[in-house]
């Protein structure tokens, strides 16, 4: 089995990334895949901690399930607002397009 200690660092390191990914970057599609990698960061800590918890609890893997469920939504969301920015913009970097002037 592996070490809670690996898993939570593997956690630290997929949200790091998608944090440098969020902060650095200025396509919305890439903005948008960092946040999905800082959700799936926090679902892998939701898995950890529930395999390691003594009793067999299962609420880490129904926190897991509903933080997929939410993910899926907020990239179908988020995509359809970058398609509607681009269908009116013509672009989705995010520093090229002002979301108050029309």
């Amino acid at each position: 089995m592996i070490p809670l200690e690996y898993e939570l660092i593997l956690s630290a390191l997929l949200f790091s990334i998608g944090l440098y990914g969020v902060v650095a970057r200025k396509n919305g599609v890439i903005v948008l895949m960092s946040i999905e990698i800082m959700i799936s960061a926090a679902i892998l800590n939701f898995v950890a901690f529930s395999a390691y918890h003594p009793a067999a609890d299962p609420s880490g893997l129904v926190f897991a399930l509903l933080g997929i469920a939410v993910a899926a939504a907020e990239a179908a969301v988020g995509l359809a607002v970058f398609l509607t920015i681009y269908q009116t913009h013509g672009t989705i970097e995010l520093d090229k397009v002002r979301f108050l002037r029309w």
